[in-house]
């Protein structure tokens, strides 16, 4: 069944045109920073819109880099993108993008509402724009959300850095969709469990990453990864 937040946007155009968003300019790699595919975005934002967990909602991009995932969302009929991400070029990328994209009409899920605001505020405050930017540390963001979106560091150059993220989004929305190693999927399990979450379901595939720094060798390397889908559970 096709789902009403697509509005004409096919699983195909959603990857075009994320394709074609910048990448990380002068990724820095203590902040674990890599692209993320836009295949592989585009494949999950278009399960979590088949789901209904996209249209109309309000969501969260955390750690958005140049904000792939929620420009993605704002393309399948997100009510709200919130971008958080504590490296400002990374987040100009993405307010660029956005400003770029709403010029040429891609969004057209809340006609009549466009705009930017530099930060977010509480529920509501938000209205008539479709996108907040805020800079700095996840923890300073003190929101909301339906849904929070991220591809978070995976924990190579500092251990438990996906730990962290899974935590702050966890305070933010009751419904997660993360991407991580998925050899660290035994050990997801056992955490959303304890902390009254669900993974309700869990995407497996070769990540490609992009070589983005000097040292880099191969032009790709990939990796086991997966996305998962945390429902917080009721009562919990």
């Amino acid at each position: 069944m096709k789902s009403e937040s697509s509005k004409g946007m096919t699983k195909a155009r959603l990857a075009i045109i994320l394709s074609r968003l910048p990448a990380f300019e002068g990724a820095k790699e203590g902040l674990e920073q890599y692209p993320t595919d836009s295949e592989v975005a585009a494949g999950v934002l278009w399960e979590a819109a088949m789901k209904g967990d996209v249209q109309g909602k309000r969501v969260v991009d955390l750690g958005s880099g140049p904000g792939v995932l929620g420009l993605g969302c704002l393309l399948l009929g997100a009510g709200h993108a919130v971008f958080v991400e504590k490296d400002a070029h990374a987040l100009e990328q993405a307010k660029n993008s956005f400003s770029k994209m709403e010029s040429e009409g891609l969004f057209t899920n809340r006609e009549g509402e466009t705009g930017i605001g530099e930060r977010a505020g509480e529920r509501g405050k938000e209205k008539g724009r479709l996108a907040d930017f805020v800079q700095g540390e996840m923890a300073i963001y003190k929101g909301a959300a339906d849904v929070v979106v991220m591809n978070p560091p995976f924990g190579t150059r500092k251990a438990h850095a996906d730990r962290e993220f899974l935590e702050k989004a966890m305070q933010i929305a009751p419904l997660i969709y993360s991407f991580h190693k998925s050899e660290t999927l035994p050990f997801l399990r056992g955490f959303a469990a304890r902390k009254g979450f669900l993974i309700t379901h869990e995407w497996l595939f070769d990540f490609p990453l992009k070589a983005s720094m000097a040292h880099h060798r191969r032009r790709i390397h990939r990796i086991a990864a997966c996305c998962i889908r945390l429902e917080k559970q009721q009562g919990i």
